[in-house]
């Protein structure tokens, strides 16, 4: 079984009793048994948890120090038999300094200690009247538990298919935290040990900063910090533990909470490594912290297997959720439309120029036209609609298409399309009656050579309206829909058009435009080449012949995203789309996926300009360079073996 990069990595709140060190370990000992019992491979705990951090000038009393010690060795020898890393925070005598540290402990052998650089010495905190920095001690060795033990911050610990770094509560405040060069050094994870007492407002700015520190440094990032059973004397601490990895919160325990706990989740390295692999930044910022290189421990633990996700993998990752949707709409339509409204003030264009067809893609399509010459301050008239009826076309489309443009107040045009195309066919000698890709392609460069002549006409500019996923998958006819003079949907997904017309529907004031773009998003997907059925229904469906754009749609994120391979992505849809596709169709659509991506790049090789709107592009000047002959073979390989 693969483990597909995952490391599952835990933050436990024990409660602590100050002073006892006997009682807080076997609070701890608890945890980490079942930690390891639920697979998780590193488990972080608080700052000075041993202790408890609210001592005061017990820490120097000898008395507490060696009790602390005391227990940690006897907890290393009730747990040798655990497959699990366990990071633990006390007080370490080194010579006459005293060092606020964490023991990252494996297998009854304690791997390294970490001392903390930043020492807080303002407001509540007072650790510099105990503690000694990192920075005035310099690192070297500790004696603990009977042992020799490296210590210094520039240690990296290697376990289960993962290498991370520790540092310890204020360090990550500082200017220029420990992490920073943790990941720099190659650290996919960090622990933080933390105390931090809780405050009005404290905790959403905790949040961020780890959030905003997982995010700069392309990693996952677990947080766990003091709870019940500190004194509070003086302060409350708000049992917080958090786990986030690149900016994405995957974790959280229950604040204030009377109980243990224990917040696990799966880390995702391979994912992290992609991002790192493909930021310049970080590479070039690593190169340059590599010249001073850190010490690696390693465990020697091997990855574990991972047979399903604890964490969430979204269906649709291309579309933001709950309360981002409405903050994500209402941008991406202002890059579109800033885009539009940007090349037809250079142009100097009078007209847009757009076919509608009462599809998804034209109607976001001239939506975004509107809304650029309401900017524009612009008469709507400016903006031309094409509707051209061909052999498929049905009434639901037809009118859906002739009733938007209407409500919206553009100028309308109807072009049908037919007798050229039965001209067409009379020209180059192909039989009406043979319904194959000439006959299908035809119609679409048909209207493509409608619309840059009426352009002509006008002074104005052929709207594209092909979104990212048909890019993806080349459905798009070469030379026909495919090309246009500006393509305002090329960034832009097929779930995630669906999802701004849905917006649109919501915030159009007019009842009769929300009513027909109600309508257009429940209209299946179809180029409608082919003749409507006899009931008059539309017969040709993409999703039939190319598969569900929800899946597809998944596999483009996937692998554009993280570059990751069949196996992965299938691991990943079939969490994702448990409940609705099977197995065996999720590999069977996976297989077309690559296959068609590889066999149109050529489409995409040429490609009109369009703005990129989100974190995947398939435009040849930006996100995505491909050779056009390149070989899908080692791909289609791997997924042909998915089971």
């Amino acid at each position: 079984m693969n483990h597909f990069g995952f490391v599952k990595v835990a933050a436990g709140v024990p409660s602590v009793k100050v002073a006892d060190p006997a009682y807080n370990a076997a609070q701890l000992e608890e945890l980490i048994a079942r930690a390891a019992q639920e697979g998780v491979r590193a488990v972080v705990f608080p700052e000075l948890c041993l202790t408890g951090y609210t001592c005061g000038d017990l820490f120097l009393k000898p008395l507490l120090i060696n009790a602390a010690e005391r227990v940690l060795a006897a907890l290393l020898r009730r747990t040798e038999g655990q497959d699990i890393v366990f990071i633990v925070g006390l007080p370490v005598a080194a010579g006459s300094a005293l060092l606020n540290a964490a023991a990252v402990c494996y297998r009854g052998e304690i791997l390294g200690v970490i001392p903390k650089t930043c020492l807080p010495n303002y407001k509540e905190f007072y650790e510099q009247r105990w503690f000694t920095s990192s920075l005035e001690w310099g690192g070297g060795e500790v004696d603990l538990c009977g042992r020799r033990v490296p210590a210094g911050t520039d240690l990296l610990f290697e376990a289960g298919g993962m290498k991370f770094g520790v540092e310890i509560c204020e360090d990550l405040w500082s200017v220029v935290p420990p992490s920073s060069r943790l990941s720099l050094q190659g650290a996919d994870v960090i622990f933080n040990l933390s105390a931090s007492n809780a405050l009005a407002g404290k905790n959403a700015y905790v949040r961020s900063l780890v959030g905003q520190q997982s995010a700069r440094c392309l990693c996952g990032y677990v947080y766990a910090s003091s709870g019940f059973g500190e004194s509070t004397t003086d302060v409350v601490f708000g049992s917080n533990a958090l786990i986030y990895e690149n900016g994405t919160p995957l974790a959280f325990s229950q604040r204030f909470s009377q109980e243990a706990q224990l917040v696990s989740a799966e880390i995702d390295v391979e994912r992290l490594r992609a991002e790192r692999m493909a930021s310049t930044t970080f590479r070039s910022d690593a190169a340059y912290e590599a010249a001073e290189p850190y010490e690696l421990i390693e465990t020697g633990m091997p990855p574990a297997p991972v047979m399903s996700l604890s964490r969430a993998v979204s269906p649709l990752p291309f579309v933001p959720k709950g309360s981002m949707l409405e903050e994500n709409c209402q941008e991406i339509f202002n890059i579109q439309v800033t885009g539009l409204a940007t090349r037809l003030a250079h142009a100097r264009a009078k007209t847009a120029v757009i076919g509608v067809s009462g599809g998804l893609d034209s109607t976001l399509a001239l939506l975004v036209c509107a809304k650029t010459f309401d900017r524009l301050d612009l008469p709507r008239k400016g903006i031309i609609g094409v509707t051209m009826p061909g052999f498929g076309t049905t009434d639901r489309t037809y009118q859906n298409a002739l009733t938007l443009m209407k409500n919206l107040g553009v100028t309308v045009r109807e072009v049908d399309i037919t007798q050229a195309c039965r001209q067409h066919f009379c020209d180059i000698g192909h039989d009406e009656k043979n319904k194959d890709i000439t006959y299908e392609n035809t119609q679409a460069r048909e209207r493509t050579q409608v619309l840059m002549d009426i352009a002509n006409q006008t002074g104005g500019l052929v709207i594209g309206t092909g979104d990212l996923s048909e890019l993806a998958l080349g459905w798009a006819t070469y030379n026909g829909d495919h090309m246009s003079m500006y393509g305002v949907n090329t960034g832009v997904p097929k779930t995630l058009v669906r999802s701004l017309v849905a917006w649109a529907a919501q915030h159009e004031t007019g009842k009769k435009t929300q009513a027909v773009l109600a309508d257009i998003v429940d209209t299946p997907i179809s180029p409608e080449l082919l003749p409507a059925a006899e009931n008059g229904a539309i017969s040709q469906k993409t999703e039939d012949l190319v598969g569900p754009y929800e899946l597809h749609d998944f596999f483009l994120f996937y692998f554009l995203r993280y570059g990751f391979g069949p196996a992965k992505i299938y691991f990943l849809a079939k969490q994702a789309f448990d409940k609705k596709f099977a197995p065996g169709v999720i590999k069977k659509w996976l297989k077309v996926f690559f296959r068609r991506f590889f066999a149109q790049q050529f489409k995409r090789s040429c490609l009109p300009d369009g703005p990129k709107v989100g974190s995947v592009s398939l435009s040849p000047r930006g996100d995505w360079r491909m050779p056009s002959d390149a070989s899908a073979e080692a791909w289609l390989a791997e997924a042909e073996n998915l089971r």
